[in-house]
């Protein structure tokens, strides 16, 4: 009954997407996916955390749309989430939630939180941080690069990636709270615990940075003969889809597995958080 419930609710939320522009067709397809695996295993609270990120997310990629176009002509892709993103933002999430029926224990909550925490950061951080009036610096040498640089950072945009972890923290405490109220049991003891929305942003907030880390480093990146630019898509679709060259990284890495692998370190952090701290 769970799972069908959790299908229902994806798939009015996917829709929803699909219709308001933010999710393509395969990405509909994604978002009821991830959010059948959450809902169907992780519950109605996680479930809404779920879709705190998604709305908040959405949202945010609609804000100053215009201002944030030349910049994202650098990314892999637009506003519009695919299957590939979606499961980059909640593939983490929706395993650790199917794996905490079979290996039950407060670790899954909190492993789900920190990686929902990361992939929220990671949006925020972007959404904000190509707005800067000030230029990014490299996350690895401090040097100031262009905006939309993988691997840059700026102050709005890093406490913007601050602001998106605590929301997730605070979401869950409220909905911990909530589900205390109605008499529900708690998934994990924590849920009663302010400590918990801080353990929770600061995970969010080191996947962020492990994201730019990997993002200055060893993630691919192409260059635009054409308009002499550098862009994470290996057809650049703002020049009419014009082959662009390899510079730099590993070839297998883009985008997409950069946000997976950060999902990860936000959830290890998010348990190693709590352990040491609540």
């Amino acid at each position: 009954m769970s799972i069908l419930l959790g299908l229902l609710f994806s798939s009015l939320t996917g829709f929803a997407g699909y219709k308001k522009g933010a999710l393509s067709e395969s990405g509909a397809l994604g978002a009821v996916l991830v959010g059948t695996a959450i809902f169907g295993f992780g519950g109605w609270v996680a479930g809404l955390a779920l879709i705190a990120f998604f709305i908040s997310s959405s949202l945010l990629s609609f804000f100053k749309a215009e201002a944030k176009q030349k910049v994202a002509e650098k990314f892999d892709k637009g506003h519009r989430r695919d299957l590939g993103q979606t499961f980059a933002n909640g593939g983490v999430a929706a395993i650790v939630a199917v794996l905490g029926v079979i290996w039950p224990g407060d670790w899954w909550w909190l492993a789900f939180l920190g990686a929902m925490a990361t992939v929220t950061a990671d949006t925020w951080s972007t959404e904000f941080g190509v707005l800067s009036k000030h230029p990014p610096r490299l996350i690895t040498t401090g040097k100031l690069t262009s905006p939309g640089t993988s691997g840059g950072i700026t102050l709005a945009g890093s406490l913007a990636a601050f602001g998106g972890a605590i929301f997730i923290g605070l979401t869950a405490w409220l909905l911990l709270g909530a589900q205390q109220l109605l008499g529900g049991a708690l998934p994990v003891p924590y849920g009663r615990h302010l400590p918990l929305i801080l353990v929770v942003g600061g995970a969010g907030f080191f996947g962020a940075m492990v994201d730019s880390f990997i993002g200055a480093t060893w993630q691919v990146m192409y260059y635009c003969d054409s308009c002499h630019k550098e862009t994470e898509q290996s057809l650049h679709h703002a020049c009419g889809d014009t082959p662009t060259r390899f510079i730099r990284g590993l070839r297998w890495l883009n985008n997409d597995l950069v946000n997976l692998i950060s999902s990860v370190a936000g959830a290890l952090f998010a348990v190693a958080g709590a352990l040491l701290l609540i």
